[in-house]
């Protein structure tokens, strides 16, 4: 296939795979399930997968997600990580082999259709400090009543979710501890630890970790943390080229909604990126962009297709075709996060369709 708009993600797959050794590495003794889904973070779910296949498992969060990585073959346990949205993907869940979360007590009735030649594998979510899915810590013994009574076989695994791992010790310990206690009545395989936790919490490791941001080489909260213990790669390197030069005079405004005036005479890059590639629009001037291995920086707004660069400490080297790195090199996507007061998940998802992805094995 012919590019011709410059713009593309490169997808580095042995950087997928070097930081799916580094969660073997921080948890040899636990199971990794790997979270591939929202497209693989923008990566492409198939391709992660694929290059991820050394995983126990992949963390889905809906049904078509997890058909789809069934139909290119891949025989891996599968999880639906946000349970089944209605009664009728029961039938495709136990026909595709699927595992999947149960976190509300209507799930449970959905359950109850079910045979007792049928088998399914469930993971009881149990909110211990997140308030977002799960039942009640106070619900424990109804929980084990319900599943007592389904017709079908059922293995369990329990879970939960971390909220602060990346600010909060104390609140953090305090969840761990709680799944534990919930533990006490099931005594089934546990999870609770995602990216963040998998770097600081050994002990809340369990018989399964559940990386994501790190997997993709971003962080997950603890940029000093991650440098001094691991050596995450970035998985993605979104870049462009330079399609125009010019020079503006001092006091010239540039861009949409003239934001940005020059303070002297200033040489502007044009880049061939905008949101309609899913770079930010709310990236503010001033957002480092990696041009002849510097980090320049962005002047004026950005526009769909197109962001301008102040390039004048490049004047005597710069040419119309020259390489910019948006993140990936020499820019990782968590400054440019920073800068845009947002994180490194978000940018990597909404990499639009329009930018090719190329794969390289490296």
């Amino acid at each position: 296939m012919t590019l011709y708009r410059p713009v593309q993600a490169i997808i580095k797959l042995a950087a997928l795979k070097h930081n799916l050794q580094q969660v073997r590495k921080l948890a040899p003794k636990s199971k990794a399930m790997a979270v591939i889904k929202a497209n693989g973070y923008g990566h492409g779910i198939q391709r992660v997968a694929n290059a991820l296949s050394a995983c126990d498992a992949y963390g889905v969060a809906s049904i078509d997600e997890a058909i789809a990585l069934r139909q290119s073959g891949l025989l891996h346990r599968i999880v639906l990580l946000e349970g089944l949205f209605s009664e009728a993907e029961l039938p495709l869940a136990i026909n595709h082999r699927l595992d999947f979360v149960v976190h509300a007590f209507h799930q449970f009735d959905w359950l109850d259709s079910l045979s007792g030649t049928q088998h399914v594998t469930l993971w009881l979510k149990f909110d211990t400090g997140m308030h977002r899915l799960g039942f009640d810590l106070s619900d424990v013994d109804k929980v084990a009543k319900r599943l007592s009574k389904l017709k079908c076989t059922a293995q369990v695994h329990l879970m939960s979710h971390f909220s602060c791992a990346d600010t909060d010790e104390a609140y953090t310990l305090t969840q761990l501890q709680h799944l534990l206690d919930v533990d006490k009545t099931f005594q089934a395989p546990k999870s609770i630890a995602n990216s963040a936790a998998i770097q600081r919490y050994p002990q809340a490791h369990l018989d399964w970790v559940r990386p994501g941001i790190m997997l993709y080489g971003a962080s997950a909260g603890l940029p000093e943390f991650e440098a001094e213990s691991i050596a995450l790669k970035p998985a993605m390197v979104l870049k462009s080229k330079v399609t125009s030069l010019k020079w503006v005079e001092a006091g010239e405004a540039v861009g949409y909604g003239g934001i940005w005036q020059a303070e002297k005479p200033t040489l502007l890059a044009v880049v061939a990126v905008g949101y309609g590639d899913g770079y930010p629009r709310h990236a503010p001037a001033g957002t480092p962009v990696w041009i002849h291995h510097r980090k320049v920086p962005l002047a004026g707004r950005v526009s769909m297709d197109m962001i301008t660069v102040d390039v004048t400490e490049l004047a005597d080297d710069i040419r119309i075709g020259d390489e910019a790195v948006l993140w990936g090199e020499g820019v990782t996507v968590d400054e440019v996060a920073e800068k845009c007061g947002t994180i490194g998940y978000e940018l990597l998802c909404q990499v639009t369709p329009r930018v090719p992805r190329i794969e390289i094995e490296e």
